[in-house]
């Protein structure tokens, strides 16, 4: 496919097909994606491709507490999980929350748990008085690259990281060491249906020239 059409056709798909994704496919799709770039090039990434039920089943399991709030914060206009808003959910009102059953991480062939080693990355905004976000820089220009590369195979996926919540139980489950952090849960098949246009705000909406209010880009 052609690259701009991959960049704007690449959905959050989440739900598949059943069609089987090789593992010789997969391995081209990865093969394809390590050329992302990372900070100092130190190439922290790593990726448990995880196909087992049972793990699955895990997995989902981790992610039910964060996606109960992320839920119960939605229902009650709230901005779900905003570390510049608290939650002001009560702790039944979460656990009460129902999550359907349909999750992507049991429908797709496969799930990739992607990680990154904190001892590579480089948080330049780590003394800064809010979210650290830089480090970011080393591992989500990967996991971009991969959901491009199952798009021009013909496969889907979504990024997902509620289970990242409970992350030390995800760690113990596959056995990921302390100094990785696990930055994404990508689970990938073949979708039901591909959009093939999506819909952003336009350039002049999302940039301006030389100061945050400056003119609008492209006018």
């Amino acid at each position: 496919m052609d690259l701009y059409d991959v960049m704007r056709t690449t959905a959050a798909v989440r739900e598949y097909t059943g069609d089987p994704l090789p593992d010789d496919v997969l391995e081209r799709i990865l093969d394809n994606a390590r050329f992302a770039p990372s900070g100092g090039n130190r190439q922290g990434n790593r990726v448990v491709a995880v196909r087992d039920p049972r793990t699955r089943e895990a997995l989902i399991e981790c992610a039910v507490p964060g996606t109960k709030r992320y839920i119960a914060q939605l229902r009650s206009g709230e901005s779900p999980w905003n570390p510049l808003h608290p939650c002001g959910v009560d702790e039944q009102t979460i656990a009460a929350v129902h999550v359907p059953d349909r999750s992507p991480l049991r429908s797709a062939e496969v799930v990739l748990v992607v990680c990154v080693d904190l001892g590579v990355v480089a948080a330049f905004d780590q003394h800064l008085d809010r979210v650290g976000l830089i480090s970011g820089a080393s591992i989500y220009p990967f996991v971009w690259n991969i959901l491009l590369a199952a798009r021009n195979e013909g496969y889907g996926g979504v990024l997902t990281t509620a289970a990242v919540a409970d992350e030390p139980r995800v760690r113990e489950l596959l056995g990921i060491p302390g100094n990785y952090a696990v930055a994404a849960l990508l689970p990938l098949g073949k979708p039901v249906r591909q959009p093939r246009k999506l819909t952003r705000r336009p350039v002049a909406q999302i940039a301006t020239k030389e100061r945050f209010d400056g003119d609008p880009l492209g006018i």
